[in-house]
């Protein structure tokens, strides 16, 4: 029988092991600025879209972090001491619920101004994102990533720096399925949800309508601290 063929990591893994690889050996050292986005796109072939989300991935791990209009910068080699949030635990859900609770404090305003302030570039990159975590899920990849790039869209949206910094701070403990096995038939329903969701706050947004757009983000994030109040009860706490 032939050994069956090795599985293709999707690009964009691909190209965040690349850029993770360059960090951790010091090649970017704390302060150095990655490539931009047309160079990366260039050098690897591969799509915008795809450089968003290998990015995303290493924002979430806490290595980089956008500075509007200056570029990606690495601030952390993955040597360093615990920062805020990194007590995060994704598999505790009283933990989970105390970082809904946070996001929806801050998230439902940066939908509305994302509504507000956004440039087509902007909603392009939201609506990307959107489409990118649904390529995720339909390819049975993890889709935490995908998630968080949707919700750093929107806050970079907002055009106020500190909304993505925010979510640059938290890293992927904002989303709290990243460690949620997807293959399981179980989490289909709820991934196709999220998604939904996340179409609903996209759509707001494009319109310009920053009521239905807070309204949709707390939906969104109200929603999922049920889920979890929801399973913490049936655990009994």
């Amino acid at each position: 029988m032939p050994p069956s063929p090795p599985i293709r990591a999707p690009r964009a893994a691909l190209l965040a092991d690349d850029l993770r690889r360059r960090v951790l050996s010091g090649v970017i050292a704390i302060g150095g600025k990655l490539p931009s986005e047309a160079a990366l796109t260039r050098a690897h072939g591969v799509s915008r879209t795809v450089v968003r989300e290998a990015i995303a991935g290493l924002r979430a791990e806490g290595l980089v972090a956008s500075r509007q209009g200056a570029g990606v910068f690495v601030i952390a080699d993955g040597s360093g001491p615990d920062g805020a949030f990194q007590d995060v635990d994704p598999d505790k859900i009283s933990s989970i619920i105390e970082m809904l609770e946070l996001r929806a404090a801050v998230e439902v305003e940066a939908a509305a101004l994302a509504a507000r302030r956004r440039s087509a570039t902007q909603e392009d990159a939201i609506f990307n994102a959107c489409d990118a975590m649904e390529a995720l899920v339909r390819g049975g990849a993890p889709s935490a990533p995908g998630d968080y790039a949707f919700h750093l869209a929107v806050a970079e949206a907002a055009n106020n720096p500190r909304f993505a910094q925010f979510l640059d701070l938290i890293g992927l403990g904002v989303i709290p399925r990243a460690g949620l096995q997807e293959a399981r038939p179980s989490a289909a329903p709820y991934l196709a949800q999220i998604m939904a969701e996340h179409r609903a706050i996209a759509d707001a947004i494009a319109a310009g309508d920053e009521n239905t757009a807070k309204a949709a983000m707390r939906t969104h994030l109200d929603g999922s601290q049920q889920r979890y109040r929801n399973m913490l009860r049936r655990r009994g706490g």
